[in-house]
C-alpha cells in the first residue's frame, strides 16, 4: 500500500483544510498518516476516527523553541522508518523541520504547499531575517513547491524555484454549492443569536489573536454604529486574544457585539450574515473569505496579500488600508444602508469564487500528486 505522510504544526490544520483531499487519496488506496501537534477540540480523534493515522509531536509555531528539536528527532526516525511514497509539508517550522528531516532520504516526493509566507512586503525586517534563510535552506529538499497567491509566487522564484518545481493552486479549495437554509431555519437560527430581521449582520471568521486584527474593528465599532445604528457583530473563533478582546468590549461598552467561539456550522452562518470581513495583516489565500464568497457575501479586506487576490475593490467588496479608521468605517457604513450594493457585490462574489471552488482546486492536487 502506498502511504503519505501530511505535516504541519496542528492537527486543527488538517480537519480545516485538508479533509478532502486526505479522503480523496485514502479512497485511492493511500494510508494517510498525519504528524503534528494537538491544540484543542479533540481535531486527532477526528482524523483517527476515518482511518487515519496520527503521531503527536510538541511542535511550536516559535521556530528557537526546545520542543521543535524533540519534534525533528521524531520527524527524522519516522521518515527513517518508514518508506513515504509522498511526504505532504504544511505551516512554516513544520515544513522546514520536515524537511530538514528529509534531506539525506533518495525515495519519495516532497511536496511543501506554502499558506503564505511570513515575509512578503511590508513585512517586519525580523520575519525576513528568520523566515527567508530557512526557507532558502529548505528549498533544495522540495520536490515541488505550492503556492496560493500570486505574490508568493514571485517571491518563491527568488528562493531558486523554477516552473519544474513552482505551481500556484488557489487554495485549498472551497464548496460553492452548500445547501441552503429554509426561510424557518435561518428564523431559528436568527433567534437562538439574537438577531432581529431589520439588523445587519456582519460576520468574521478567524482565529483572535494579533495577525488577524480585530482589533482594527473594535476599535472603530462605536463609529460604525453611529452611522449604521442596525449593525451587528459576530465574532466565530477562539485564540489567545479572545479575552482581552471580550474585556475591550465590556469596559468600552460596545454593543451588538457577539463572540460565538469555535463553530462547526460557519457555512450556516454565513447564510443569514449580509457581509463578511477579514482585517488580516498576513495571509495566504483564507478559506473563510472564500466561504463567505460562495454564500454571496460582500467581503471588506485589508490590502493584504491573499485577501486582495480574492477581494477586487468595489467589485464584490471593499479593500482597506491597514490602519485607515475612516476607510473602514465608511465602508462598513456604506454597506450597511444600501442593500442594492450589498447584492450586486455578493452576486460578483458568487461570480468570482468559481475558480477557488474544491472541485478545481482538487484536480490540481491530484496532478500534483501524479495520481
Amino acid at each position: 500500500m502506498k502511504k503519505i505522510l501530511f505535516s504541519a504544526n496542528v492537527f486543527r490544520h488538517f480537519t480545516s483544510f485538508h479533509l478532502p483531499y486526505m479522503k480523496m487519496l485514502m479512497a485511492k488506496g493511500f494510508e494517510v498518516v498525519a504528524i503534528a501537534n494537538e491544540d484543542y477540540g479533540g481535531h486527532k480523534e477526528q482524523l483517527e476516527t476515518i482511518g487515519i493515522r496520527c503521531i503527536a509531536i510538541p511542535l511550536s509555531r516559535n521556530p528557537l523553541s526546545r520542543n521543535n528539536f524533540k519534534s525533528y528527532r521524531i520527524l527524522k526516525n519516522t521518515i527513517k522508518n518508514e518508506s513515504f511514497d509522498i511526504i505532504h509539508v504544511h505551516t512554516p517550522v513544520a515544513a522546514f523541520l520536515t524537511r530538514l528531516a528529509f534531506r539525506n532520504v533518495n525515495d519519495g516526493k516532497l511536496i511543501y504547499t506554502a499558506h503564505g509566507f511570513h515575509f512578503f512586503k511590508d513585512a517586519p525586517l525580523v520575519n525576513w531575517l528568520i523566515y527567508f534563510p530557512l526557507e532558502k535552506l529548505a528549498a533544495p529538499y522540495t520536490s515541488l513547491l505550492i503556492t496560493t497567491n500570486k505574490e508568493d509566487t514571485v517571491t518563491a522564484k527568488k528562493l531558486g524555484f523554477n516552473n519544474d518545481r513552482l505551481k500556484h493552486i488557489k487554495g485549498v479549495g472551497v464548496e460553492v454549492d452548500n445547501p441552503p437554509l429554509s426561510l424557518e431555519e435561518k428564523q431559528q437560527l436568527k433567534e437562538s443569536l439574537n438577531i432581529t430581521d431589520d439588523q445587519c449582520v456582519i460576520t468574521c471568521v478567524a482565529e483572535m489573536n494579533n495577525n488577524k486584527n480585530q482589533m482594527f474593528l473594535l476599535r472603530n465599532w462605536k463609529a460604525i454604529k453611529e452611522r449604521a445604528p442596525h449593525a451587528v457583530l459576530l465574532f466565530a473563533g477562539i485564540g489567545p486574544n479572545l479575552d482581552s478582546y471580550q474585556q475591550y468590549v465590556v469596559e468600552n461598552e460596545l454593543q451588538d457585539i457577539q463572540f460565538l467561539g469555535f463553530r462547526k456550522d460557519v457555512p450556516k452562518l454565513l447564510q443569514i450574515s449580509d457581509m463578511m470581513t477579514l482585517l488580516s495583516l498576513r495571509e495566504g489565500l483564507p478559506k473563510s473569505v472564500m466561504e463567505g464568497m460562495a454564500e454571496g457575501l460582500p467581503c471588506i479586506v485589508t490590502n493584504t496579500r491573499g485577501l486582495v487576490d480574492l477581494v477586487e475593490d468595489n467589485v464584490n467588496g471593499y479593500v482597506i488600508e491597514k490602519d485607515n479608521d475612516v476607510s473602514l468605517v465608511q465602508s462598513f457604513a456604506n454597506l450597511a444602508n444600501h442593500s442594492e450594493e450589498r447584492e450586486r457585490m455578493g452576486n460578483n462574489s458568487r461570480r468570482l469564487v468559481k475558480d477557488f471552488s474544491l472541485n478545481a482546486v482538487m484536480k490540481d492536487y491530484e496532478s500534483s500528486y501524479n495520481l
